[in-house]
């Protein structure tokens, strides 16, 4: 097993279960990914290197306190792409889903 951020999959789960709460976000690849790099760069990295020690830490991670931290996290992302979306978002998301 290589190595794995296992905070990448609890970004990517609070995004998908947030998401629809957001009203007036764009929700294109390119803000996508901009909402999780934000969020990312925010919460502590939870790094395994093993089977085992991923689903120790998965278990860990649910934690109420590292759960929260992951939902402001990403809220914050929310509020910052949609009230700041990148001037050309929906001609990358365009270009990023051609090729």
């Amino acid at each position: 097993m290589a190595l794995k951020n296992l905070s990448e999959g609890e970004v990517a789960r609070e995004y998908e279960r947030l998401k629809p709460t957001i009203k007036d976000f764009c929700g294109c690849v390119v803000c996508r990914d901009d909402v999780m790099v934000f969020a990312l760069n925010r919460v502590r990295a939870h790094y395994v290197a093993q089977h085992r020690g991923a689903v120790l830490q998965h278990l860990a991670m649910q934690k109420e306190q590292i759960v929260a931290d992951v939902a402001v996290a990403v809220l914050n992302g929310f509020k910052l792409v949609a009230g700041a979306p990148r001037p050309n978002h929906l001609k990358l998301a365009a270009e990023r889903q051609a090729g």
